[in-house]
């Protein structure tokens, strides 16, 4: 087998973004609030990790489904211009492209009013062997969000990934209470990281402790789990370990995007050949510049501001 292509094959939900800069109160019905920015960005999982993986000098491609539509057409230009390789980006002509609403309000968290549209058709058997096998690492993103994208295909993607030696990365969105072990049990034992927050971990679990949470992730067969905990920090547990890391400080603008910036830097830390120590900073930190600018990938770092970040500000990571 040749030497793989890419770093990583980014695969899940793709999403044009409207970003607004925050505003001081949500308008009551009939209320016009005015913000000082509106912008339109991309979003989604697996854009958002392959865009900034790519702004850490990472090869990456991207497959999933977009509209033809403006949207559609926004998102592909962006994700080239990033540096994202996307010959396995797919169109659709019956669904627009995704979108969300995303409602920043000063001093609280940020609001998202979202639209599946052509997300649902991406079901994961357009995913080929050749494509899992021209990248080091496979991470599936959104996963949980569209019934679409069944337990049964990405089980059968995360075993080809398995029978390749391809590490395989994943992560979930849950939009709302349900029975998410039913879509997560087939799929965890061929799960390298899986990388919930703790919102989704006690959404799934119905576990208020992120501990507890990533002993449930483990026991249904989850190799290493990291469960990001936003201002609390992080957990990584795995068969020798369980390692807690803080944040850095950081000044917040608009949290969008910034865990998926956390499991780009992750990413990137595995790719090094990171301790996992290390790859919790590297992904602390990736989430800590994603916090500074509007929208999920305008203020991430690059390489060298990365590697310049992390060796001149410590953070805290302890073995408990």
């Amino acid at each position: 087998m040749s030497s793989p292509r890419y770093d990583c094959l980014c695969a899940g939900i793709i999403v044009a973004d409207h970003v607004c800069k925050a505003i001081d109160h949500l308008p009551r019905p009939g209320e016009l609030v005015l913000t000082d920015q509106m912008e339109l960005t991309i979003g989604g999982c697996a854009s958002n990790v392959a865009s900034d993986l790519a702004r850490l000098d990472r090869q990456v491609a991207i497959a999933g489904i977009v509209g033809q539509d403006v949207f559609g057409r926004y998102v592909e230009e962006s994700l080239i211009q990033s540096g994202v390789h996307c010959d396995y980006l797919m169109k659709s002509d019956q669904l627009p492209t995704s979108g969300s609403f995303v409602i920043n309000v000063q001093g609280e968290d940020r609001r998202f009013i979202h639209s599946v549209a052509a997300n649902a058709l991406f079901t994961g058997e357009t995913v080929t062997r050749e494509q899992i096998e021209s990248s080091r690492i496979l991470y599936l993103g959104g996963y949980c969000l569209s019934e679409e994208l069944s337990p049964e295909n990405v089980a059968k993607m995360f075993r080809m990934a398995k029978e390749a030696g391809v590490t395989t990365v994943l992560d979930v969105v849950t939009p709302k209470p349900a029975d998410y072990w039913k879509m997560l049990e087939p799929v965890l034992p061929y799960s390298d990281y899986f990388l919930p927050n703790n919102d989704e971990g006690e959404l799934i679990t119905g576990e208020s402790d992120p501990l507890e949470q990533a002993r449930a992730f483990r026991k249904a067969g989850a190799k290493h789990v990291i469960i990001t905990c936003g201002g609390e920090g992080s957990i990584l547990l795995d068969a020798e370990r369980t390692i807690q890391s803080e944040i850095y400080p950081v000044n917040l603008v608009d949290g969008t995007g910034s865990g998926d910036a956390f499991v780009a830097g992750f990413i990137h830390g595995l790719l090094e050949g990171a301790s996992p120590e290390d790859c919790l900073k590297f992904g602390s930190a990736l989430g800590h510049s994603c916090v500074r600018a509007t929208g999920a990938t305008a203020g991430i770092f690059t390489r060298g501001e990365l590697d310049e970040f992390v060796g001149a500000h410590d953070l805290q990571v302890r073995t408990i």
